[in-house]
């Protein structure tokens, strides 16, 4: 298996990068295309040991900023997450990950890979902390702010393959985000998605849910807007930080459950609904997270995900 890491994606590349695979490197038989400039990626290596049987570099002459996307990616054409992208495309790696710009990584997977068939608009996911260490799903988080319920149901059928595929969840419960449990409630999308939902044999779905109930293992996967998806993801981070730096000062030490509020546990999620494995990693990643994003990306290759998205795909719609 190759995976293709764009090392000079994030705000700590290249080097927290570049350590993260030396990491993954130790512990793994995986090849890792360190994908970017290559004398920046030379200057990181130069002074460790490695196995130059599993790494190797790729070289990449234009960066993408964080802040750039899709107009910025047609005059790029040589930046690490296109290059990194293309070889997923051509068959050279099996997967890509990145830390970098989440705009222009859509914007390379949809454009470069292509969407699935029935998709119209590939959604991020994220994985959100729950009591008892059970996690809920939540897509979408931010890549399509304005969606039509056909859209929210697509969103639905790649969160429940994905809940079963890499987490192992036989008959995911779906649920929709709204502001009430009442079929009723809601603004017309949340109404009329909520119709479309009741219809679908093949997905578990238990109706409405609240914020508030997020954390309580009350569904496996909670499907809403990209809108709504992350100004809810960025207020969880803001109550977590702030709760945290009160106990901070309170106790002089952080809750153990705050463990599970840390991406660098989780490193990444794979953007759905695309025809390859692209793993969208936190932009403040590293070496951890990025270790981690390797990991999701080797789990989604051997464990088929994009096949199974496409099988789902098939028979619901």
């Amino acid at each position: 298996m190759k995976i293709a890491l764009d090392v000079m994606g994030g705000d700590y590349a290249p080097h927290e990068i570049v350590a993260g695979a030396l990491l993954w490197a130790e512990s793994s038989n995986t090849e890792l295309l360190l994908v970017g400039q290559e004398a920046s990626i030379v200057k990181e290596l130069q002074d460790v040991s490695y196995d130059r049987n599993k790494i190797s570099i790729v070289h990449a002459s234009q960066v993408m900023e964080m802040d750039e996307s899709v107009t910025a990616l047609r005059k790029k054409q040589d930046s690490s997450i296109a290059v990194a992208t293309r070889l997923v495309k051509e068959g050279k790696a099996d997967a890509v990950v990145s830390c970098g710009s989440t705009g222009a990584q859509m914007a390379a997977a949809t454009l470069i890979l292509g969407r699935l068939e029935h998709i119209e608009r590939p959604p991020i996911i994220a994985v959100v902390p729950g009591i008892a260490n059970k996690i809920s799903l939540l897509l979408d988080v931010g890549a399509n702010v304005d969606c039509k319920p056909q859209q929210l149901l697509q969103f639905a059928i790649l969160g429940r393959v994905y809940a079963s595929t890499l987490n192992g969840i036989d008959n995911p419960r779906v649920a929709l985000l709204n502001n009430g449990e009442e079929e009723s409630k809601g603004n017309s999308l949340s109404v009329e998605t909520h119709k479309i939902l009741q219809e679908q044999p093949d997905i578990n779905f238990i109706g409405n849910i609240e914020g508030r109930d997020l954390f309580f293992g009350k569904s496996d996967v909670v499907v809403c807007d990209g809108f709504v998806g992350n100004l809810l993801l960025k207020s969880m981070e803001g109550v977590a930080m702030f709760i945290g730096k009160a106990c901070m000062e309170e106790l002089g030490k952080l809750p153990a459950v705050f463990q599970q509020f840390d991406y660098s546990r989780v490193g990444g999620a794979p953007l759905l609904g695309v025809n390859g494995v692209s793993i969208v990693c936190h932009g403040s990643s590293k070496r951890d997270a990025v270790f981690n994003g390797i990991r999701i990306a080797e789990q989604c290759v051997t464990r088929g995900i994009v096949h199974s998205q496409i099988l789902a795909l098939s028979n619901t719609l």
